[in-house]
């Protein structure tokens, strides 16, 4: 006999594996959301490891091999419609270029590890206004780097100068310097300066010339060793005491032709 009600049936019941569907799937979808910034961690790690190899073959390719130009002069060249240089190496300097580029640029060249700490306290001192890049700093720039004042090209420059000091010696970073410098808007190195100033290599430079040449450095667009202004003549005098001195002090003997 009835009892005027219908019966209560219970839901249909899904199997374990697709009631369990939902929350699987939500579970998958946090850990992988969870899993990102460990993901860009480690791929910024792998990166950062990748630019530090990538960095210490390019330093230590250059140790054997002639940079063939360099980030600078291609800039330059664009701009110029092309550009001077003429590779040569140390044994072809004369050395009293080398003595003068040290003694304008970097007194003690020879006896620092990359950076001159003297030379940067005197700049703070200074409120900044003189400078105390190196030698070596002036190479890492030159060779791996770009132009201008920003902390992303300081900071990269102040990474990569142990790593060129630790690989190259003395001689072989003064030698890619000298073939790098700028002399003259579109001049680049001392033999094509020595040819476009003075009618001369770069290992038949006078003392007078070297120092004239090094004298330039620092501004080589708009100073000229060849029409040399009072205050370049006054500054090259300067730079020949200070080659004669370093030769006397032994603060040359890091990159002197060694004699049998």
């Amino acid at each position: 006999m009835s009892s005027g009600r219908m019966a209560r049936r219970d839901p249909p019941q899904l199997p374990a594996d697709r009631r369990d569907a939902p929350r699987t799937r939500g579970a998958r979808f946090f850990r992988a959301v969870g899993s990102v910034p460990g993901l860009l961690w480690r791929l910024l790690r792998r990166a950062a490891i990748l630019a530090l190899g990538l960095g210490i073959l390019a330093v230590l390719a250059y140790r054997l091999f002639d940079p063939p130009t360099t980030p600078y002069m291609m800039g330059e060249s664009r701009r110029l419609g092309g550009v001077t240089q003429d590779w040569v190496p140390m044994e072809r300097i004369a050395p009293v270029m080398a003595r003068s580029a040290v003694a304008a640029e970097d007194a003690n060249f020879c006896r620092h590890w990359g950076f001159d700490l003297d030379a940067i306290r005197a700049s703070l001192e200074d409120g900044g206004q003189r400078g105390a890049s190196t030698i070596s700093q002036q190479v890492v720039k030159n060779v791996y780097l770009w132009h201008g004042r920003s902390w992303g090209r300081k900071a990269l420059e102040a990474g990569i100068t142990p790593l060129v000091e630790a690989a190259w010696p003395k001689r072989r970073i003064l030698e890619v310097y000298l073939n790098v410098a700028e002399f003259d808007e579109g001049v680049f190195g001392v033999e094509a300066a020595a040819r476009h100033h003075f009618g001369v290599t770069a290992a038949e430079l006078s003392a007078v010339q070297a120092a004239r040449l090094a004298a330039v450095l620092p501004s080589p667009k708009t100073r000229s060793a060849s029409e040399s202004s009072g205050f370049v003549r006054r500054r090259a005098a300067s730079i020949m005491d200070g080659a004669a001195t370093i030769d006397r002090d032994g603060r040359a003997d890091c990159f002197a032709v060694r004699k049998d």
